[in-house]
């Protein structure tokens, strides 16, 4: 019946746009079918651990199969006004209401990420599987009052260079997709003002997170500014900016309106990030980027916290990229090396009265969108292990090596090798207990092989493996694998 009205309202929208294309440029309809197999094992990191209430050992394979469906219309006015609509409809096979989470992997991990905490509270939520949510919605207008000027408001993509930042809020409404990682719903509800003054472009932007209906004054909100330059040597381009995470009241404490720290009855957790980027080519086909930012704030993170803490904290990026054999060889190599630093917390447990005063410097992870391994990017935040001290969202150190290779014009072969340490030793994350100080946390080998059947369809696999490090111990050091088999058709 929902899919019956689904396709009522996109029947109406044609035959709408129909009567009135005499005002309108051009409507264009868009969208893509992708299907996906996953195989995923150990991703708890212990083969030998007992299913709940049986003292049995349980399985440790997980096996799906999920489907994504997007329609997206674009429709070109007059006078430079355009809007967008996009329609999602995400699910697993054989699966029509999501009751419950799929196994002991969809556990999220130590609340790290303010974006996806929540999703525990509507995981035990009865949704029907073929609910069809809005992506994309926003109405764009270009020389709005001033020439130079665009405005785009509602339901909109957000990606600021790399997305080291700023690229994807992950959030998947009906909880539809079990792998969250792979959910198609990364848009913010924002308004973005963007000054186009060849070559220099200002963004400004604010996007609402979430609205709480407890308080009037509650809301998570993002603000931000980015301004870039773009130079005519060099391939060369620079971006600085600053985003404001504000988040009026965590949650967190049974001190509301009564400790020093609180504004009006509110304990804020907020996040200035505050950064440069650049990338150049200092000779042909050769890529370096850069990108550094510094976070400052308040943090309140715990409920026994009694007070909000200063926060300071910092990340880096860098990134080589070697193309010089791509016109040497027939396979096209490519290659790149990259080193990525986020700041860590010695003690997240440190909330008693006497230690309020220390500062916090752990790295919040805003709304990150570049990801790049299919494991350890999400253990801790997605997926949870036994060491919980060790979320890939902060406190790490990681390099990664990657290599691409086109035997053929339609096949294309990547390899990524990756290992992560700890950048502090801390604590459990509920202060109770000292894990294990060993700061190696692991080695990642991702292969990913996509082949272009035609145009329209690619066809995907992607194989990884996780390897604990010494900081995982007690049966939690047996290898993580994932095997993601697809297919795609876009139209």
């Amino acid at each position: 019946m929902r899919l019956f009205k689904v396709m009522m309202v996109l029947a109406l929208v044609f035959a709408v746009s129909a009567i009135a294309y005499a005002e309108t440029q051009s409507v264009k309809v868009s969208g893509d079918i992708a299907m996906r197999s996953f195989a995923r094992n150990n991703y708890d990191l212990d083969s030998n651990d007992a299913e709940a209430g049986t003292g049995e050992e349980a399985s440790d394979w997980a096996t799906y199969l999920t489907s994504t469906a997007e329609v997206q219309i674009d429709a070109d006015l007059t006078d430079n006004v355009s809007g967008v609509i996009r329609l999602v409809n995400q699910r697993t096979w054989g699966d029509s209401n999501y009751t419950s989470q799929a196994d002991e992997l969809g556990q999220v991990g130590a609340p790290f990420v303010d974006q996806v905490s929540a999703r525990t509270v509507q995981q035990q939520t009865d949704l029907n599987a073929f609910k069809v949510d809005v992506d994309l919605a926003y109405i764009e207008l270009k020389e709005f009052l001033y020439s130079p000027l665009t405005l785009r408001i509602g339901r909109q993509d957000l990606w600021f260079g790399r997305g080291f930042i700023i690229g994807a809020n992950l959030l998947d409404p009906q909880n539809s997709t079990f792998p969250y990682e792979y959910t198609a719903i990364q848009s913010f509800d924002a308004i973005r003002a963007t000054l186009d003054y060849d070559p220099w472009t200002i963004d400004g932007i604010f996007a609402k997170i979430r609205e709480n209906a407890r308080r009037a004054d509650d809301d998570t909100n993002l603000w931000g500014v980015n301004i870039g330059y773009v130079f005519e040597d060099y391939n060369a381009e620079a971006e600085a900016y600053w985003f404001f995470k504000q988040v009026r009241y965590t949650g967190a404490g049974t001190n509301l309106g009564t400790v020093p720290s609180t504004v009006d009855g509110v304990q804020n957790n907020d996040v200035h990030t505050i950064g440069l980027r650049g990338s150049f080519d200092p000779i042909e086909d050769w890529t370096i980027a850069l990108e550094g930012a510094v976070q400052v704030g308040e943090y309140m993170g715990a409920a026994s916290q009694v007070d909000t803490r200063d926060r300071i904290g910092w990340a880096f990026d860098g990134m080589v990229e070697c193309r010089y054999f791509q016109d040497q060889f027939a396979w096209r190599p490519v290659v790149s090396a990259e080193y990525i630093y986020y700041s860590g917390e010695e003690d997240l447990g440190n909330v008693t009265a006497n230690n309020n005063n220390s500062v916090y410097e752990g790295w919040d992870p805003m709304f990150r969108g570049k990801f790049d391994t299919a494991i350890r990017e999400f253990q801790n935040i997605f997926y949870r292990t036994g060491m919980t001290s060790c979320p890939s969202s902060t406190n790490q150190h990681q390099v990664l090596l990657k290599g691409t290779v086109e035997p053929t014009d339609s096949l294309t072969c990547t390899a990524v090798y990756g290992s992560f340490w700890m950048a502090e030793d801390f604590a459990d994350y509920n202060g109770a207990v000292a894990e294990n100080k060993e700061s190696h946390v692991g080695q990642e080998v991702d292969l990913n092989v996509t082949w272009d059947y035609t145009e329209d369809v690619q066809f995907g696999i992607l194989s990884a493996w996780f390897f604990p490090g010494d900081h995982f111990t007690g049966g939690q050091q047996d290898v993580a694998t994932d095997l993601v088999g697809s297919v795609k058709l876009s139209f």
